[in-house]
């Protein structure tokens, strides 16, 4: 986060029951060298008050158009000197007004007054988040350069339970970075990314194999990620000619040369994501030669292939950010959350590859992300690199507990 450093950033509050974690995103810019000057709606008043904002900030918080004595124009002189807006909570009426160009406040006029990158961070009830014209919004928004970081699942106002909660601060943090950096963040700078990629292909004879659908695309959006953000990345893979430049490649064709590879670069590794399709099974006793059809139908017995998730997993170095997929066609997250246990994982992406757009040959997916802690976050079908970036968000963040952990202890 270093580019935070000095940088004037104005952190809109609305009035979403959201607001109170506000709070603590204030506090994290602050920490990370950011100047920030909070600005809060009338209803965001009504959930947090000016004043925590003003202990905590760069400068006090500000709320009016008409009642700044410091200045008679304060939304031109906010939105022309900020570097950054971060909107945070964002509710379903300050979208609308954003999109729509509507003024109503000081929050709004500031944002139309600037020109500097905006960072949306919406909040509210599953159902408003849902709404049709909610994500018409979002998407036009997002289509006119702002950045929108997506809420999460879990535990709303009320009780409920369901999409619309609040992204976690790091990721709010991150996004802001990367805004301020031209669309990069270097914050895997100085760390290792082992990625595995493609299918394997287990061979039956001298040109025939057992093999799956697997592009290879998702492992190599991963490795394209980090290696944007800083990361010294190893991709192993089993589609070398469409892999990322600037990573080192390490070719592999059957489970075993996967596994083989992985043990020689994955205990180096401060994360591991292993998007690779690796075959269950292969055949037990492959020929050197192609098999006629003179000599009849082959009984070909299969054997189990070496699971190198689970080895990983047993063998885990301490703070090591372990990450598996789970492709499935039903009982979606049952099936993976039992992966995630059993494997001794930190995360898991599942996808269920029978939906339209998804998975396996696509440049789509929808993912279910689920962490060891408990989280779930739903992405909806986007680009697989948009479902790298949450994911390696979602790993830096965990990374970033473990040291305030360590700190503590």
């Amino acid at each position: 986060m270093r580019n935070l450093t000095d940088r004037r950033v104005v952190l809109g509050v609305t009035g979403g029951i959201a607001a109170y974690k506000a709070v603590e995103v204030c506090r994290r810019l602050v920490d990370a060298g950011a100047h920030v000057i909070p600005v809060l709606t009338e209803s965001a008043c009504r959930m947090v008050g000016p004043p925590t904002f003003s202990a905590l900030a760069s400068e006090r918080a500000r709320t009016s158009l008409f009642d700044d004595p410091g200045s008679s124009i304060p939304h031109t002189e906010l939105g022309q000197s900020a570097d950054l807006i971060v909107v945070c909570p964002a509710t379903a009426r300050v979208i609308s007004d954003l999109r729509s160009g509507r003024s109503g406040d000081l929050l709004t006029a500031t944002l139309l007054a600037t020109r500097a990158p905006i960072v949306v961070c919406p909040a509210m009830h599953t159902e408003m988040w849902e709404q049709v014209s909610v994500q018409e919004n979002l998407s036009v928004l997002a289509e006119r350069g702002v950045v929108i970081v997506s809420p999460e699942s879990g535990r709303l106002a009320g009780g409920d339970l369901g999409e619309g909660r609040l992204a976690a601060p790091e990721r709010i943090l991150a996004a802001v970075s990367a805004a301020l950096a031209g669309g990069s963040t270097a914050d895997y700078a100085g760390r290792r990314v082992l990625v595995t990629a493609g299918g394997t292909r287990e061979p039956i004879d001298a040109v025939r194999y057992i093999g799956n659908r697997s592009s290879g695309r998702q492992g190599h959006a991963f490795a394209a990620e980090a290696r944007s953000r800083g990361a010294d990345v190893v991709l192993i893979t089993t589609s070398p000619e469409t892999a990322p430049d600037d990573v080192d490649v390490v070719d592999v064709a059957s489970a075993d040369e996967m596994a083989q590879a992985c043990s020689v670069h994955a205990a180096k590794a401060d994360v591991v994501v292993m998007a690779a399709a690796v075959a269950d099974f292969r055949p037990a006793e492959p020929v050197d030669h192609k098999l006629k059809k003179s000599g009849g139908v082959p009984q070909i017995e299969l054997v189990p292939t070496l699971d190198i998730l689970a080895g990983l997993g047993a063998v885990k170095p301490e703070r090591q950010i372990l990450i598996g997929f789970a492709a499935e066609t039903d009982e979606l997250e049952s099936n993976a959350a039992g992966k995630l246990d059993r494997k001794n994982l930190d995360m898991i992406i599942a996808n269920d590859v029978s939906k339209p757009g998804v998975g396996f040959e696509h440049e789509t997916n929808e993912v279910v992300v689920l962490t060891a802690g408990g989280a779930r976050q739903h992405l909806p079908l986007c680009d697989k690199r948009d479902v790298a970036r949450y994911v390696l968000d979602a790993a830096i963040g965990l990374i970033e507990r473990q040291s305030d952990n360590q700190e503590q202890t």
